[in-house]
This record gives C-alpha cells, sequence and structure tokens, in this order.
C-alpha cells in the first residue's frame, strides 16, 4: 500500500472481519500539490467505501476545531465499528450509528449546528453472500455492472441544490470587485440548503442524513447478478462527467483491464491538459476508487 499522500492501493483505515468474498482494488491521491487528502478509501470485512470530505474555503468558519481529513477518518472507523457490531443491519442504520458516534467524538469542543461543520460524502458497498447491499449520499457515484448491463447510482441533489444557486448567484452584482462578494453569498446559500428537505444530504453532525441516502439490493447469482462494481470520489468520476475521457462502461473496462491507479492518471494528465473542462470551482481535485470484482456465485 501506498501512502495516502500519493497514489495507492489498499486500505489506510484496516480490515477485520472475515475473508471477503469480493476482489476488492483501490486507489486514492490528494489533489497535486496538496499535503492532505480530504478523501478516505476503507474495507471492513465485506464492507468497502468511499468517502469524500468537503473542502472548507478559504475564510470560512466552521465552528469546528476539526477538519475534513479528521471527520473521515473517524466516520470510517465508526462505520467498521458500526458494522463489527450490527452486520445484518441495514446500511442507513450503520451509517446513522456512526454519523452519532463521530458527534460524539468532536468531544464537546465543537458547534455541531454550525452550518459549515465537516461533512463528508459516503459510498458503500457490502457484500452479503447471496447479495449485494448499497448506499449513495451526496455526489460520490457508484457504478455498476449487472448481468452485463452496465448502469450508475447517483444522489443528484447536491446538482440540483447547485443548479438553483447558480441562478440566485446570478441576482449579485457581477464585475471583478464583486467576485469575492457572489463567492461567499453561494458558499453561504450552500451550507444553507445542507441536510434540508428541499436542499442535499451528506453526512454531518445529523444521523437523520443517514436515512435520505439512495439504496438498493442486487443479487450475486442468476443472469441478473452484480458483476463489477466501481465507487467513486467525484475526482475520479471527473473522467466521464467532467472530461469525458469514457463512459462508465468504459470506466469500468479500463479497472479491469488496468487497475485503479491507471483511472487516477488518466485524470490527472486531462486536468493538466484540459483545466477548462473543470466544472469544480477547484483546478484539481483529491481522487479516489474502489473497484470490485465477484466471482459467479454457484
Amino acid at each position: 500500500m501506498r501512502q495516502p499522500t500519493t497514489s495507492g492501493s489498499g486500505d489506510p483505515v484496516g480490515t477485520t472481519g472475515p475473508a471477503p468474498v469480493m476482489r476488492v482494488s483501490s486507489a486514492y491521491a490528494p489533489a497535486p500539490g496538496r499535503p492532505v487528502n480530504e478523501d478516505l478509501v476503507f474495507r471492513f470485512g465485506p464492507l468497502v467505501g468511499v468517502l469524500d470530505g468537503a473542502t472548507v474555503p478559504e475564510g470560512f468558519d466552521t465552528g469546528c476545531v476539526h477538519g475534513p481529513e479528521w471527520y473521515v477518518r473517524h466516520l470510517a472507523a465508526r462505520l467498521g465499528v458500526a458494522e463489527a457490531a450490527r452486520p445484518a443491519a441495514r446500511l442507513t442504520s450503520n451509517l446513522a450509528a456512526a454519523i452519532l458516534a463521530v458527534r460524539a467524538d468532536h468531544g464537546g469542543q465543537c458547534d455541531l449546528d454550525h452550518p459549515g461543520t465537516p461533512s463528508s460524502t459516503v459510498c458503500l458497498l457490502r457484500d452479503c453472500g447471496d447479495q449485494v447491499d448499497y448506499l449513495v449520499l451526496c455526489d460520490s457515484p457508484l457504478v455498476l455492472d449487472v448481468g452485463g448491463q452496465v448502469s450508475v447510482v447517483t444522489d443528484d441533489r447536491l446538482d440540483v441544490a447547485m443548479a438553483e444557486l447558480r441562478q440566485t448567484v446570478a441576482t449579485v452584482p457581477a464585475g471583478p470587485a464583486d467576485r469575492l462578494t457572489r463567492f461567499r453569498h453561494a458558499v453561504g446559500v450552500q451550507r444553507e440548503r445542507m441536510n434540508r428537505t428541499h436542499g442535499y444530504w451528506v453526512a454531518a453532525a445529523d444521523p437523520d442524513a443517514a436515512f435520505h441516502a439512495v439504496t438498493g439490493t442486487l443479487p450475486r447469482s442468476g443472469p441478473t447478478a452484480l458483476r463489477r462494481a466501481a465507487l467513486l470520489s467525484d475526482g475520479a468520476s471527473s473522467a466521464v462527467e467532467q472530461f469525458g475521457l469514457t463512459d462508465w462502461a468504459g470506466l469500468l473496462d479500463l479497472l479491469s483491464a488496468a487497475g485503479p491507479t491507471a483511472l487516477l492518471d488518466h485524470v490527472r494528465n486531462a486536468e493538466r491538459d484540459h483545466p477548462d473542462r473543470l466544472r469544480r470551482h477547484k483546478p484539481t481535485d483529491d481522487a479516489s476508487v474502489v473497484f470490485c470484482e465477484f466471482a459467479p456465485t454457484a
């Protein structure tokens, strides 16, 4: 396993439980020039996941003495504890328990009602033997090969909220002198919509967010069996969504043929060569992928 400060494969958190049935490989890398990786990949027995901590724009308060890197590491660890304690529980319930436990990890030092409190997307996959459970919360997509048909599970509520946000920000005066005002207004409005019914949902300090995740179950055998799956942070999914380097089926084929690190290499090359295609406010981003392959069951 390489260190989290460079592209790597494996599990930076730990592994527990019995030997899993699925084959898993992963890669993760911070944005070039950044010492901290706010993404995290992990595996606890049959449970794998990708977390993408929300970067705090410079100059913005969070009400918290901790940051996104701290939050994703604690959330992953707490998910592992919840999975070990209740392996048959629904993923939503274990995620809610993990979020609640991280609240306690703050140790009473932080204002957890602050709209800028640390938060993270969540993408989970759990092999239950005869079936596979999944959960997607916010913009870390899950790509699935089910019976040879490729589809993607997304939570588009952040995209919808951001589209509405852009319309709101358009009413703020434009011009170089007003750029900072427009940006601060945009961040403020986005924070107000986090974990709200008509906004978007993300793991933060409210365990109720877990029950708003996109979830499902897939068979492990038969003609509609799950064959492959890729869990992605948006830094990795940009290969399809921002740069159009391939489609979702092509992304899975690349992972099968060359592995997760090759996907991140393609993303970094695209960020360098085609910065005009980025829709993010950052010129580059942390990127993480977990790739799962399932052998046919008897």
